[in-house]
């Protein structure tokens, strides 16, 4: 006899016991509250789950919910407008759904401390009304559809909850969200759920876990760049780390410090779509490096989600074509401007929107650039060229009557054509990560220097090297500054949730 009920009997709501807000004026034990109740509600998920597809009676729908942190100020007290994150602008209440506070645990502490620091204060911790979808309760990574045949009598959605993308969007981060009368304002730019489908998303296309990223992200669209990066790291873990702790490769493979060899002999069968590589060092302030492929959808997909991490940079590293007569083969152009021909954010950002450079990480790209290759001030000029760079979405532009793009690249003052800067710097403009981009000449269509295969072998064995450890270089100054110096205040609109 089944131990199932007709798929059309109605269904009792059971859930996790009621769970009574809390004030908290240390931020260290608000997040602890977050974690307990996090791990409370996703562990009554998973457990039930289990029970079930083990063959247990169907006798109720299981739900539990986000928790949620919140913050109410009646004042509209003046605090230090030097830091661009950690205030609200105006009396009322804010709040925002919290998932995987243990990832998060260093940045919600920080994120809380400045509020309860800035308007003196508590925070309250409770249960949100946003259910936690199953597959999100599982973590990045789990097969919950690999047990899903168990549910033959009644969908697996009238049981649990599932994601809902109807409610899971980038209408903060994109300055439309509205609170309807009477509801809080948002206090940060994700809410968990939209947090929960990026994690799953990095997962699946970096195959690595969110846990290794680091704040300061590298990508590019080559891999010569990445296999220099691994030899470069693999050798550092030889040789001790230098105050880097581990690389972990894809497949969540780890070579720790002082080890040449992987802690697994593991190895995956293929690469993933965009493979990530991360040189790890405390409180997440190593490298992260991605290959992102060719052409600004890939450009888009992966940073809209690496978004969620709230790193403190990225930049873009890769080749270019060359629009000038003067340049040459191998010499670098440092991004102050964008022309944005891709297309892909033009519903979430419009082209009237200016995407500015970003002194602090102009200056970083600039010092390493001349730390690395050993040219100077004006000498500097030799080999590397600040100016616009334009990105358009088709490869091979070059085949179409050239006089409206060359046209238009001319008006622009471009100096430079790729297929994935502008979009990673406009995605860091929407998203307030702090961007930049530093590429190397690769060929002049316009003037008749395209790369033979010799060349192309010559040119990537000597130029990679160097324009990755101008790279690293880069990152490694931005990491030495102080995370409130570095989230520059021109990224921030007139009305900002009070999350970085």
């Amino acid at each position: 006899m089944s131990n199932r009920i007709s798929p059309s009997a109605a269904l009792d709501v059971s859930s996790p016991s009621l769970f009574k807000p809390q004030s908290f004026d240390d931020p260290i034990k608000a997040v602890e509250a977050l974690t307990e109740l996090y791990e409370r509600n996703t562990t009554f998920l998973i457990e039930h789950f289990k029970e079930l597809a083990q063959g247990a009676p169907i006798t109720s729908r299981y739900r539990a919910f986000y928790p949620q942190v919140s913050i109410e100020t009646t004042s509209f007290g003046h605090i230090d407008t030097r830091l661009s994150y950690g205030h609200v602008t105006a009396p009322g209440i804010y709040t925002t759904t919290i998932t995987r506070p243990s990832l998060f645990r260093h940045y919600l502490k920080e994120q809380l401390g400045h509020l309860t620091r800035n308007h003196n204060v508590p925070v309250v911790v409770s249960e949100s009304t946003t259910p936690i979808p199953l597959h999100f309760a599982f973590g990045e990574g789990a097969h919950v559809e690999a047990s899903a045949s168990a549910f033959v009598d009644v969908p697996m959605r009238d049981l649990f909850d599932t994601p809902d993308l109807n409610t899971t969007d980038d209408e903060i981060a994109n300055g439309e969200y509205i609170p309807p009368p009477g509801e809080p304002s948002p206090l940060a730019p994700f809410t968990a759920q939209r947090i929960d489908y990026s994690l799953a998303r990095l997962s699946h296309y970096t195959a690595t876990g969110a846990q290794h990223f680091q704040n300061f992200v590298l990508f590019t669209n080559y891999q010569f760049y990445i296999d220099e990066f691994c030899a470069w790291a693999r050798k550092l873990m030889a040789d001790g780390g230098d105050g880097y702790t581990c690389f972990v490769e894809p497949g969540n493979i780890v070579t720790h410090a002082g080890s040449s060899t992987p802690e697994t002999d593991a190895t995956l069968s293929r690469l993933p779509q965009m493979p990530a590589y991360h040189l790890k060092k405390k409180g997440h302030a190593g490298i992260t490096m991605i290959n992102i492929g060719v052409g600004p959808s890939n450009a888009k997909t992966i940073t809209d989600h690496v978004a969620v991490l709230r790193p403190h940079a990225w930049l873009m590293l890769g080749h270019c074509a060359g629009l000038r007569n003067s340049q040459r083969l191998g010499d670098y152009v440092l991004a102050h401007a964008y022309m944005r021909e891709d297309h892909v954010l033009d519903d979430d950002l419009p082209v009237w929107v200016p995407i500015p450079a970003l002194a602090e990480v102009q200056v970083a790209l600039e010092a390493a650039v001349a730390e690395i290759t050993g040219y100077e001030g004006f000498e500097l000029k030799r080999i590397m060229r600040t100016g616009t760079v334009g990105t358009i979405d088709n490869r091979n532009w070059e085949l179409r009557d050239q006089r409206g793009p060359v046209k238009r690249l001319s008006q622009a003052r471009a100096i430079a054509l790729d297929m994935e800067s502008a979009t990673i710097a406009a995605n860091g403009f929407r998203f307030r990560v702090p961007y930049g981009t530093l590429l190397c000449v690769s060929d002049k269509p316009l003037h008749g220097e395209l790369k033979l295969p010799g060349m192309a072998t010559a040119f990537y064995r000597t130029q990679v090297n160097q324009h990755l450890q101008i790279g690293i270089r880069a990152v490694q100054k931005l990491a030495a500054m102080p995370p409130e110096t570095l989230h520059s205040r021109k990224l921030r609109s007139f009305f900002e949730t009070a999350f970085q």
